[in-house]
């Protein structure tokens, strides 16, 4: 245990999270995500709802201003409009802890082809379907500097 960090966060995730660069993505994928076929880095977090995992990455973790979007969700049922508890969930985080910053859905097979290149995969006990989401890393700035 540490100060100040979510003891949500292991040293696994806490390891990847200060590993990664500006621009690295990670994706939190739900329990039906074939994870250890698809991860280039991955860590396991079964037992823990992605919405869990997601406001203790945003603890820590600052989304990239320097694009126009970064954080991403599947579109459920092949309907990018249909709203899914879960992203309703994940929208709230991000409102909570980087606000400004929207919720992007991606359709199909891109969604998944930008799970795959992430930096890492977290693998969530997440039981509801399309329960994904991937987050890019910003950067924190200097004390004093502006944007």
């Amino acid at each position: 245990m540490l100060k100040g960090i979510d003891p949500l966060i292991g040293p696994d995730l806490l390891r990847t999270l200060r590993a990664m660069g500006h621009g690295d993505e990670i994706a939190i994928v739900d329990a039906n995500y074939p994870a250890e076929a698809h991860a280039r880095r991955l860590v396991r977090m079964d037992g823990h709802a992605a919405p869990a995992i997601l406001d203790a990455v945003l603890s820590l973790m600052p989304l990239d201003a320097s694009v126009e979007h970064a954080a991403f969700r599947p579109c459920a049922h092949g309907e990018c409009g249909r709203l899914e508890e879960v992203f309703v969930e994940f929208q709230q985080i991000i409102d909570r802890r980087e606000p400004g910053f929207r919720l992007v859905p991606i359709s199909g097979e891109p969604f998944y082809d930008r799970i795959r290149a992430a930096y890492a995969i977290v693998a969530s006990g997440e039981r509801r379907l399309y329960g994904n989401i991937v987050l890019r890393k910003g950067v924190i700035r200097p004390e004093g500097a502006t944007a």
